[in-house]
């Protein structure tokens, strides 16, 4: 049996919804939600439908290294239970150390099977850096390195997803002096299999099934910035999306923690919000079911999902300047810049209601003449 036949032999997603007691509605429910995030065309919504019902389930392996496994959990708690319930527990069965019932010789085993039976058809996911200090003994799992089991999991993967910002650009773990020298996968990976980055501290749930899901219904990785990030969900700043965005136009900041602006719900950067340089879909997508984000819940992003992000500087400390245009360009002179637009626009409000004053008066002098000329004759 060829690879590609043994998994022709796995069941549908689509089979696995029914199995699940899941209805027809909650399956379309679940697929429209998938493709909103993803950004594609209402037209396309019917290619993800046939894809899930027709499409065998990919094979998994899901390693972990160093981490603190928030990349799973945030997975597990999407807002819609079929993430959960049917993409992670149906992809990864094959092998995940948090999630999996085997463990020691089985659950080795149960890698080594899929590695083989499933040569150049699984996805691997890897959460977490890999420690290449010292041999890599910081992080070894059945006798062996992160190191060697990423090198021999790659080796045969059709495409490989970084979870989180740890696999994605080190994370904490790298961060000066970086003791167990942490290292993000795509710097240690060589060859050509397709490597998805999709950081976050942890990433959102969605933006993870949404990854799943395009690869089950394109059958390729989805296009990427420069980063390496798939654009439906990084292409766009968190500063774009806040809520908070028009006290940053109006120049209206929050000082400290607790002072009145804070209460106010005004602008974050000054503490420290990193939002206007930090690419994510944050203030559109949140967490917990749509609940919340750290912005709407008073805390400035600290630019989770970009690189080297734990060295760029204290997480409470505003820069003092960033790359933005107009408006953005310096935060020093936004109050300022907002106070002399403010009486600029008064004086031309002033002016024009002036001049609107004098036409009507000038009208009702002459409509007044015209009719006492009227009268006379």
């Amino acid at each position: 049996m060829t690879n590609n036949a043994s998994v022709k032999t796995q069941p549908t997603y689509y089979q696995e919804v029914e199995r699940k007691g899941y209805t027809r509605r909650d399956f379309l429910g679940f697929v429209t939600m998938m493709a909103a995030f993803m950004g594609l065309e209402q037209s396309a919504i019917g290619q993800v439908i046939k894809a899930m019902e027709t499409k065998p389930r990919i094979p998994v392996i899901w390693l972990h290294f160093q981490e603190c496994t928030c990349c799973s959990e945030s997975f597990i708690r999407s807002s819609h239970p079929i993430v959960a319930d049917i993409l992670l527990d149906k992809i990864s069965l094959d092998y995940t150390e948090t999630l999996m019932a085997a463990s020691g010789f089985q659950a080795e085993a149960a890698m080594k099977n899929t590695m083989e039976k499933y040569k150049g058809e699984y996805i691997l996911c890897v959460e977490g850096s890999v420690p290449t200090g010292a041999d890599g003994v910081y992080c070894m799992i059945g006798g062996k390195t992160s190191m060697q089991i990423l090198e021999e999991a790659a080796a045969g993967a059709k495409a490989i997803i970084a979870w989180g910002s740890c696999a994605s650009n080190g994370c904490v773990q790298s961060a000066k002096p970086n003791p167990t020298k942490a290292t993000p996968i795509h710097k240690l990976l060589k060859g050509n299999v397709p490597l998805i980055k999709v950081p976050g501290c942890p990433p959102i749930g969605e933006v993870m099934a949404g990854v799943i899901v395009h690869l089950v219904t394109f059958g390729k990785i989805p296009e990427l910035d420069r980063l390496g990030r798939p654009k439906a969900f990084y292409s766009k700043r968190v500063h774009d999306s806040c809520y908070r965005r028009p006290f940053y136009d109006a120049g209206l900041f929050v000082e400290t923690f607790d002072d009145d602006s804070a209460k106010k719900g005004y602008c974050l950067y000054k503490v420290g919000c990193k939002g206007p340089s930090t690419y994510n879909a944050c203030g559109v997508m949140k967490w917990n079911n749509g609940t919340s984000y750290p912005i709407q819940s008073g805390h400035p992003c600290i630019g989770c999902s970009e690189e080297n992000y734990w060295d760029n500087g204290r997480l409470y400390e505003r820069a003092s300047a960033f790359a933005g245009f107009g408006i953005e360009a310096n935060a020093d002179t936004l109050g300022k810049v907002a106070l002399v637009g403010t009486g600029v626009a008064i004086a031309a409000h002033a002016i024009a209601t002036n001049v609107r004053k004098h036409n009507l008066i000038f009208n009702l002098e002459k409509e007044g003449k015209q009719s006492e000329q009227e009268l006379k004759s």
